[in-house]
């Protein structure tokens, strides 16, 4: 199934959040749903699955997540730095969307793959110094 248990207790709880449910409403919606049960843990996959749809009756509307970058197709004079790029944000534990804010930033370009050689290396500077700064290992 595409959406875990967690996930789908968490979206039952943006949905309680986003129609302003009262606990004891929430609760008792809960109990409606599958008797005997006044807390999402309780409840098995298809249960929430029948909770949420029951709320998106009552007016949730869920909203697609933030979308994650994804890495650059660099040209062959330009890979070893968005290589680098790659490596500082991997020990940084930092997405593709981390750096492209970095350009934004630094250059007011909207993505690291449309920085020139120049910039890539200002950006990799940048990396490491924020890398030296954390402690974490820059070669």
């Amino acid at each position: 199934m595409k959406d875990s248990r967690k996930a789908l207790i968490a979206k039952l709880h943006i949905a309680r959040q986003q129609l302003a449910m009262a606990d004891a409403d929430y609760r008792s919606l809960l109990a409606r749903i599958a008797p005997g049960c006044t807390s999402s843990t309780q409840l098995d996959l298809l249960q929430l699955l029948q909770v949420l749809a029951e709320m998106q009756r009552l007016g949730f509307v869920p909203r697609p997540g933030p979308r994650h970058s994804k890495r650059p197709q660099p040209t062959a004079g330009r890979q070893a730095l968005i290589g680098k790029i790659e490596a500082l944000l991997a020990e940084a534990r930092r997405p593709w969307h981390y750096a492209d804010a970095m350009a934004r930033r630094m250059f007011q370009i909207d993505k690291v793959d449309w920085l020139d050689a120049q910039q890539l290396h200002k950006l990799v500077a940048a990396l490491m110094m924020d890398a030296r700064r954390a402690g974490r290992k820059t070669k």
